[in-house]
């Protein structure tokens, strides 16, 4: 075998098309550009234009508000807490924060702190330091007796 003998597969790759190469190459004259005009011009910026009437986009209103303020919070339902519990991932003796959590893999990243949800069954004694929990929660974890202490958003969000 030769070096002038190695070759693609065939049909791996295609020739570029000349464009402007006369009338029989079939891109010839224009060059597959259509008529004359802003768009058969280079650097063509018309995307959204109507001709001068006011583009869709302009005309319909805005909508939607972003809150600045608004806190980024981890939501986590009892179940799974248990869960993790089960498989050794919390430790029942330690209270469960957010730093816990993100260390047992139940949330993927700590954000602005964590609300514990009432959805699912616990049934190991567990105290938390969350920065929200539901009244079905609350109630669920002081049921099987454990507490939850409720932290300020300053105290929840860890220093990055």
């Amino acid at each position: 075998m030769k070096l002038n003998d190695i070759t693609d597969n065939p049909g791996s790759s295609q020739a570029r098309t000349r464009v402007g190469r006369g009338i029989g190459s079939g891109k010839g004259k224009q060059s597959g550009r259509g008529g004359k005009g802003q768009t058969a011009r280079s650097g063509v910026r018309i995307k959204g234009f109507e001709g001068g009437q006011m583009p869709l986009h302009r005309r319909l209103p805005k909508r939607g508000f972003t809150n600045p303020s608004a806190s980024d919070i981890n939501e986590v339902n009892l179940g799974r807490v248990q869960q993790a519990l089960d498989a050794g991932k919390l430790d029942a003796a330690k209270a469960v924060t957010i730093e816990a959590l993100v260390a047992a893999g139940v949330c993927a990243r700590s954000r602005d702190g964590v609300k514990i949800l009432g959805n699912g069954e616990l049934t190991t004694k567990v105290s938390f330091e969350v920065l929200a929990a539901s009244k079905s929660a609350i109630a669920a974890i002081e049921k099987v007796g454990g507490q939850v202490t409720m932290l300020k958003a300053a105290e929840a969000a860890p220093e990055a």
